[in-house]
């Protein structure tokens, strides 16, 4: 009987569990694994200049192309209306403030393309990198500044 009981209680439990779960395939599952690559991403390159990470020049111009091609891709997924469910990050300002969200998008698109610029020359010096890569994080702080719900 406790067996029983407890099977009950556990099958419960990961049924709630389940039901807070985002569709990967709704624009905001879409979005939130495009930022959490885009987070991945900018992290291994920061910590490859802050010597958190050895710095090897061909995977930070990896890094770099990456990020780029990744900072045009999450806000297709920013429906001209608000997400009705989901755990969204993002404030209604998004939606109601849309002209300077995207200005914001803009500028982190220019920002990473001049990352990958900067990374053309090889070899690559890490103190040259510093400056643009100081840009991207920048920019994307400004934008969770006025955007996001930390």
């Amino acid at each position: 009987m406790m067996l029983k009981r407890l099977t009950v209680v556990l099958l419960a439990a990961l049924t709630l569990a389940g039901c807070d779960r985002v569709d990967p395939n709704s624009p905001l599952g879409q979005r939130k694994a495009i930022f959490k690559d885009m987070l991945k991403t900018s992290e291994d390159l920061g910590g490859m200049l802050r010597g958190r990470l050895p710095f090897d020049g061909l995977k930070f111009a990896d890094g770099a192309l990456k990020l780029d091609n990744l900072s045009h891709q999450p806000w297709q997924h920013f429906p001209q209306v608000r997400d009705a469910a989901g755990d969204s990050s993002a404030r209604a300002e998004v939606w109601e403030r849309q002209a300077r969200f995207h200005d914001l998008a803009r500028q982190l698109e220019g920002v990473t393309g001049e990352l990958v610029d900067a990374t053309r020359g090889q070899p690559l010096d890490a103190g040259q990198l510093k400056a643009p890569m100081d840009k991207v994080e920048a920019a994307c702080k400004a934008c969770h500044t006025e955007f996001r719900n930390h």
